[in-house]
Parts: C-alpha cells; structure tokens; sequence
C-alpha cells in the first residue's frame, strides 16, 4: 500500500515540474519597463510561489511515509550521506539557474530541518 503511495506522490511531483518546465520554456522572462509590467511579474512571481509551496507540501508528505518506513524498520532518521548527496546535487541544478551555492545549501538544510521534523512526528504517531 505504501509503495503504491509512494509512487503516486512521485508521479505528482513529476507531473508538476514536467508541467512547469513546459510553461517555462514557452513563456519568456519578464521584462519590467512600466507599471504594468511589474504587476505581471509580480503575478507570475506569486504562481512561482504556489507551484513553491506545493512542490514542497508533496516533498514533505513523501518524507512523511520514508520517516514512517524508517521507524518501522528501525532506521535512523537522520542519514548524513543521503543529506550530502541531496545538497550536492541541488548545488549542481542550482548552479545552471544562476543561484549560488550558500544560497541552495540553506534552503537545502531548511527542508532537511523540515523533512527531519516530519520525519520524527512520523515516528512519534506510530508509538
């Protein structure tokens, strides 16, 4: 049942950045020159926002059902190696988007931080 989940929560996210990267592409950035134009990118900055949030809602319902596997089966919930590996390749994709490195690794040690919380609520519900 939870690998059935598990894979719909996957496909979810998949979907979404597929669907993203398609609007991305087809849309150029855009260019403030006037009133009007900074209220269409203060519109678009909002959907940015929105797709943010529900990436990340998808990302820590995903961390939810590992924290609860985990527990199961006694693992810790922290894993230093996997957290190495998840920062070192968002560096990598954060670099293509012209974002720095400081700047991806605190976002990536607050959803860590977040992940890890869920995680652990996870553990505290089955007990």
């Amino acid at each position: 049942m939870k690998h059935k989940a598990l894979k719909f929560l996957f496909a979810s996210i998949a979907s979404l950045l597929v669907s993203y990267n398609a609007r991305s592409q087809s849309v150029p950035t855009v260019a403030v020159n006037s009133p009007k134009d900074l209220d269409a990118g203060r519109v678009k900055i909002d959907s940015l926002d929105n797709l943010l949030m529900r990436v990340l809602g998808e990302r820590e319902r995903i961390a939810g059902a590992i924290g609860a596997y985990k527990a199961k089966n006694h693992i810790p919930p922290l894993q230093e190696a996997r957290f190495k590996q998840v920062v070192e390749k968002s560096i990598e994709a954060g670099k293509k988007e012209g974002l720095s490195a400081e700047f991806i690794t605190e976002i990536m040690n607050s959803i860590h931080k977040e992940s890890l919380r869920i995680e652990n609520d996870s553990t505290l519900m089955r007990h």
